[in-house]
């Protein structure tokens, strides 16, 4: 087993990461020990900047000593392999989880593209496009199938896992753009941003000061911000 106090996790602002919510959350929620390094985005690119410390220039990025775990889904598996808890115990419910979290992980790009994560704003959309509408049925269909079959209150049972954690930052997209959801996962989706750590990450993301460009022009492209709740950009 890696040294537990050596893990560190490097992330990028609260406000847009979604991937860096993954591991984040997941290890805060199991009691997990690490350090965070939030290194913040840059307009353009920041491949220099990220390549010092993640092989791919993306994060989530997670060092444990000299050993360096990049890509998110990557990293869940090597903390589940060290930690009790990353996936249901159940075989079933583990399967179940790790097919729906890889199908977070690889698709819902209409979700991604059309509804980027932007956690201090509330938009109204210009329209749901049959590309989003899908991904949304999807959603529906797929978190009030695990919550019916496993009994809930999370997707793969009674605790908090992987499979929770990958759909964690689609529940900051749903509050910034008001997205349609059936009752169950419209309540699944309150019932994780009302946990604390999500609230965490959340009053963390209103205080940034940082603005990346790119984030805050496609999010009106996509509809009209109706509300900023971050704190003031830096000048």
């Amino acid at each position: 087993m890696g040294d537990q106090t050596l893990l560190t996790l490097y992330i990028a602002n609260k406000n847009y990461s979604s991937w860096s919510l993954r591991p984040w959350v997941l290890m805060q929620v199991l009691g997990i020990p690490f350090s965070e390094k939030l290194v913040p985005l840059e307009a353009g690119s920041c491949w220099d900047k990220y390549r010092t410390f993640s092989p791919n220039g993306l994060v989530p990025c997670l060092h444990d000593g000299a050993l360096v775990v990049w890509e998110s889904l990557a990293i869940v598996e090597y903390l589940a392999e060290r930690h009790d808890g990353v996936w249901p115990q159940n075989t079933a419910a583990r399967a179940w989880a790790r097919s729906a979290a890889a199908e977070m992980h690889a698709g819902f790009a209409p979700l991604r593209n059309e509804c980027g994560m932007n956690c201090g704003l509330r938009v109204l959309l210009n329209s749901i496009s049959p590309a989003l509408q899908g991904n949304l049925d999807r959603l529906d269909e797929l978190w009030t199938a695990g919550l019916e079959h496993f009994n809930g209150p999370y997707l793969a049972g009674d605790s908090f896992t992987a499979v929770d954690a990958f759909y964690a930052p689609v529940a900051f997209r749903i509050q910034t753009y008001g997205l349609p959801l059936g009752e169950a996962a419209a309540a699944y989706s309150r019932r994780l941003l009302n946990m604390d750590a999500m609230r965490e990450w959340y009053a963390a993301a209103l205080l940034e000061k940082w603005r990346d460009p790119d984030h805050e022009k496609d999010v009106r492209v996509s509809g009209e911000v109706t509300e900023d709740l971050r704190a003031r950009p830096q000048d």
